[in-house]
């Protein structure tokens, strides 16, 4: 088994775990941001009746109530921004990671030699070809979607 083999297969499996951390990383935020959700709709419901039951109350404390109002949205709006981007994150870890199967599988074929290649391994390594090229153009998809949300929030 020559070095650079266990090197692939080690480097393989190093960036998997990063890939499973990162994934456990986005699942936990993902869960923060749904408890705050919640929170956030509790607290909306109780501005919301306070502003349409208390008829007599001053202005200022309707103004006041508004802008906490207001600030709830905001803070919504950048959690659900911030949402979308943890899922197009755990998009691109699936994405890698089914890039890094390919690769590995594609190695196995390449390594063999050319005159003992049956015509099979030639179609297999040809169809793991064009799935390697169908995910590398959904990642690229990603990164352009990244992008233009970028941009626009600029």
């Amino acid at each position: 088994y020559p070095t650079w083999k266990r090197t692939l297969t080690r480097r393989d499996r190093e960036a998997q775990m990063k890939r499973f951390c990162k994934a456990q990383a986005i699942q936990r935020r993902l869960e923060e941001i749904e408890v705050t959700f919640r929170e956030l709709e509790q607290q909306g419901i109780k501005l919301e009746k306070l502003l349409r039951d208390e008829g007599g109350t001053p202005a200022d404390q309707k103004t006041q109530w508004m802008n906490q109002l207001l600030y709830l949205v905001q803070k919504k709006n950048s959690l659900m921004s911030e949402e979308s981007d943890l899922m197009i994150a755990v998009q691109e870890l699936k994405l890698e990671e089914q890039q890094c199967q390919l690769d590995q599988k594609l190695r196995g074929y390449m390594s063999k030699e050319e005159s003992l290649k049956t015509p099979e391994d030639r179609a297999a390594e040809q169809e793991i070809l064009v799935q390697l090229l169908d995910v590398v153009n959904k990642r690229n998809v990603l990164i352009h979607i990244q992008e233009e949300k970028r941009l626009s929030e600029l």
